[in-house]
């Protein structure tokens, strides 16, 4: 099977730079997949999964925001953040949700529209990052 150049780049670094078989990822206009010799795009990433496949073993990363770009079959995302499924802590992420779902009660009582947008943000990640540590055990 063709390969694709996945590469995964937060503000600390690279986090995957490797030949895969398939890569889907969570766009901004909903979830796609990218394969060898995909035509060129981009695409804005929002807080989510990211798959890919090589070698018929699938890896799970939680990503939050950025972007995607497709060309010369290559795919690269700059993210805000990425975390392997393997090494996120359950349940920190599970005490992150909690609290900003009290966060968001607390702000949609209250005028303040940043508390609720960090709130909203916050609830997104953890939820993220709970579905990616459910996915990787699975």
């Amino acid at each position: 099977m063709a390969q694709i150049h996945l590469e995964v780049v937060t503000p600390t670094g690279p986090v995957v730079s490797e030949e895969v078989d398939i890569v889907t990822a969570p766009g901004v206009g909903g979830e796609f997949g990218v394969l060898a010799n995909h035509a060129p795009f981009l695409s804005t990433i929002k807080t989510g999964a990211l798959s890919f496949k090589k070698e018929k073993l699938t890896n799970f990363l939680m990503v939050s925001g950025g972007f995607a770009e497709v060309s010369n079959n290559k795919i690269t995302f700059l993210v805000e953040s990425a975390e392997f499924g393997k090494d996120i802590d359950v349940d920190r992420a599970m005490r992150a949700k909690e609290r900003a779902e009290k966060r968001l009660i607390q702000a949609q009582q209250a005028t303040e529209k940043v508390n609720r947008v960090r709130a909203e943000a916050a609830l997104q990640r953890s939820m993220a990052r709970l579905r990616v540590a459910e996915l990787t055990r699975h």
